[in-house]
């Protein structure tokens, strides 16, 4: 069974990824592969802030009452 990585491993996973296309181990054969995998690591952050958001507005509107 594979490991859930938290948001912060996420978004440091993906910075890696975006890092590469400007490194010197850049390689077009890659790029594809590389932006694909970037890409679904994106939208897996964006719906974990998503998520994320929705929670703090529910603890801000509970704590408001």
């Amino acid at each position: 069974m594979s490991e859930k990585k938290s948001l912060n491993q996420k978004i440091e996973q993906l910075d890696a990824e975006v890092e590469w296309f400007y490194s010197d181990e850049f390689k077009l054969e890659e790029a594809v592969e590389r932006y694909k995998k970037a890409v679904k690591l994106a939208k897996e952050v964006e719906k974990d802030l998503g998520e994320l958001k929705n929670e703090i507005e529910v603890l801000a509107e509970d704590f408001s009452r």
